[in-house]
């Protein structure tokens, strides 16, 4: 409890600026945090659902039945399934208006990778702000330290004779906003990290799928030429 007063104590006798750099600080760290819990999230789900639908999609099933399935909910599609359904379609399109072979297969492709572009767009969404947050707390914390230290000093300057006490507490509160810029970037640069490496795990594992999906079509224009 006294470790609590005294923090309080020490942010509102802190300068303007100093207690403003503290409170962006907290801010910073409370944003980062909400990222976070809303990112892994957003990844678990992502890596769930491609494991659910692959492990559909190997199971035998017709793909005609299987896009079906996807279409009657393509406004909730995501991921491997997406990219499926986007790739599936085209396919089926092309086909239809008697592109040539190497027509059919490319446009295919095509239509895929943007799909597939899209949803790592997704994934990475807000990742930048998680990294700019880690990048710039510690420089932030650094600046209200510097301030408030240089006003400590200014102030112990201006009395005849010096002691420890007067110039402990305006270096104490300095010291907290390099703590707060600290406990701000550490936990989103590990969850930056982390989470760009899930990313690029996931779009190799999408980009998989990708090209043993096409294969599969090739074969089956190859099938259908003979």
């Amino acid at each position: 409890m006294h470790a609590e007063i005294s923090f309080i104590g020490l942010f509102l006798e802190a300068s303007l600026l100093v207690q403003l750099v503290m409170l962006l600080l907290l801010g910073m760290s409370i944003l980062s945090w909400a990222l976070i819990i809303n990112r892994r999230k957003v990844l678990s789900t992502a890596r769930s659902d491609a494991d659910h639908f692959e492990d559909k999609f190997w199971s035998g099933s017709d793909l005609s039945r299987l896009y079906h399935e996807s279409n009657a909910r393509r406004d909730d599609l995501a991921g491997m399934e997406q990219i499926f359904h986007a790739g599936f379609k085209e396919f089926v399109r092309l086909q239809k208006q008697g592109r040539a072979q190497d027509s059919i297969l490319e446009g295919t492709y095509r239509t895929m990778r943007v799909a597939l572009s899209r949803e790592v767009d997704r994934l990475e969404t807000n990742l930048s702000l998680l990294a700019t947050i880690g990048s710039i707390s510690p420089y932030i914390g650094l600046f209200g330290t510097v301030w408030g230290i240089m006003n400590a000093f200014i102030a112990l300057a201006e009395v005849q004779q010096a002691t420890l006490s007067m110039v402990a507490p305006g270096i104490a509160e300095a010291l907290i906003a390099t703590a707060l810029g600290l406990f701000a970037a550490i936990p989103a640069v590990i969850a930056y990290n982390r989470f760009s490496y899930q990313v690029e795990r996931l779009e190799n594992h999408l980009a998989n799928f990708m090209d043993e999906f096409s294969t599969i079509l090739n074969r089956q224009v190859m099938t259908g030429a003979n």
